[in-house]
């Protein structure tokens, strides 16, 4: 399970406004091996994380790259894995280190969509001279990628802003924030943004989320019916934000959890430029 609220407006008329502010949630076995997102690459252009994970080894949840290019993922909750299914999370290192544009990526993999288990997948073009675009796929869904206009969306582990209550719980969350975000300070902002994305208030009933569940994690429901997720051996142990202002400056803020332990959690923030051609 995973969850991701972002805003974007690629021509803000407030220089103290965000082009960009996304929040994410990485839940995820607390024994999988995983890299904290770092630089990485020849050039060190590309920031995310990597997992580590035999077989699966360079793949990653969300990145952003210093050319301006984003992504990010979110697997789709079906009761049955395709054991030999490519692995998701190439689908974001292969964006990141691609030349292709998101939407002409995503109707690439839109073709190959039958290799992988389901998923979502967010591309982002980030550049300060044309304005940012940002496509969506998920290939339980619709055959084609989408542009999304400039807005303000929530993605879980169903479809673009398929109503499961804990995405609209916090997705209002979300825009409460926001919408004070011209009032605060960036270090107030990460935190208030953090703070949503470690709310464990369960929300059921939800009909939509028990449906799709139902042959899964019936069971345990009620823990997995929350932004935050938090069950024995599993859960939320990644909270991710990133901010990118009017003048292209981008902020990426990762808190992890270490060693698998709730109790502990470290986190690291990165800042730099996005290049313009």
């Amino acid at each position: 399970m995973c969850i991701i609220f972002f805003k974007f407006d690629p021509r803000p008329v407030s220089k103290n406004a965000y082009r960009l502010i996304l929040a994410a949630n990485r839940d995820e076995f607390y024994h999988r091996p995983c890299k904290l997102a770092d630089f990485w690459g020849d050039n060190k252009e590309i920031l995310s994380g990597l997992d580590m994970e035999e077989g699966k080894e360079g793949g990653s949840w969300l990145g952003i790259s210093k050319k301006g290019k984003l992504a990010a993922l979110t697997n789709y909750m079906q009761p049955k894995l395709d054991k030999d299914a490519k692995g998701r999370g190439e689908l974001v290192t292969h964006f990141l280190t691609t030349d292709m544009d998101s939407f002409s990526y995503l109707k690439k993999i839109s073709s190959e969509a039958h290799l992988y288990n389901g998923f979502n997948l967010i591309t982002a073009d980030l550049n300060t001279t044309k304005g940012d675009v940002f496509c969506y796929y998920g290939n339980r869904g619709e055959q084609e990628p989408i542009i999304l206009t400039p807005g303000v969306y929530g993605l879980s582990n169903s479809l673009l802003e398929t109503p499961w209550k804990k995405l609209q719980y916090g997705k209002q969350l979300f825009v409460d924030v926001i919408d004070q975000s011209q009032g605060l300070s960036r270090e107030d902002l990460i935190s208030e943004l953090l703070k949503i994305m470690n709310n464990q208030e369960c929300q059921l009933p939800d009909p939509a989320l028990e449906d799709q569940g139902k042959d899964y994690i019936l069971p345990i429901l009620n823990k997995y019916a929350a932004v935050c997720v938090r069950c024995p051996g599993y859960g939320t142990r990644t909270n991710t934000i990133v901010l990118i202002d009017a003048e292209g400056e981008v902020t990426f803020t990762e808190r992890s959890m270490i060693d698998g332990d709730v109790s502990q959690w470290k986190t690291n923030t990165y800042t730099f430029q996005l290049q313009s051609e």
